[in-house]
């Protein structure tokens, strides 16, 4: 993802209050301090003067991870640069562990691979071992790769139509 596609808009709230919509898309995937800049300066332009407060009123290239009104600037830098490097799996990593340190981790010391589904990382893991080759043919990879999923061994996220990424459970 290039810098400019993750984005906030950031909207004074005294504007906001006294029926002007005033306001800035402010590139997430950036320093605090620069984000901080931009909302200042939107700030100082603002048709009401003193104008202090602001809020988050839209977001863009987030993955579809919601980001709160009142989301702290350095939060908002942390999923960026996450999304920025990890893309809709990031995303989707953080919205299923519901931590971004978890996430991170998960990606660092967990991650077994993307595969067209659990199906086939379970097979691939397992014909790695000393199976005999008459036996391959009937093991029930779907029920195999269900019940790790169900005893919480594995877990997965779907970035797409045959597209499962595979994680170690916890």
């Amino acid at each position: 993802m290039s810098k400019g596609e993750i984005q906030i808009y950031v909207a004074c709230l005294a504007a906001y209050n006294n029926g002007h919509l005033h306001g800035r898309w402010i590139d997430a995937a950036q320093e605090a301090d620069a984000i901080r800049a931009n909302i200042t300066a939107m700030l100082d332009a603002s048709p009401i003067a003193d104008a202090e407060e602001w809020a988050i009123h839209d977001y863009d290239g987030f993955e579809g991870l919601s980001i709160s009104e009142y989301e702290g600037v350095e939060r908002v830098v942390e999923l960026a640069a996450f999304i920025g490097e990890h893309g809709m799996l990031g995303a989707l990593l953080v919205d299923h562990l519901g931590d971004l340190a978890e996430a991170r981790q998960a990606l660092d010391e967990r991650y077994c691979g993307q595969f067209e589904s659990l199906a086939d990382y379970v097979q691939e893991l397992i014909e790695e071992t000393a199976i005999p080759e008459q036996l391959r043919f009937y093991i029930d990879w779907q029920a195999m790769a269900r019940d790790a999923e169900i005893s919480g061994d594995v877990f997965t996220i779907r970035t797409g139509h045959d597209e499962v990424h595979v994680f170690a459970g916890v």
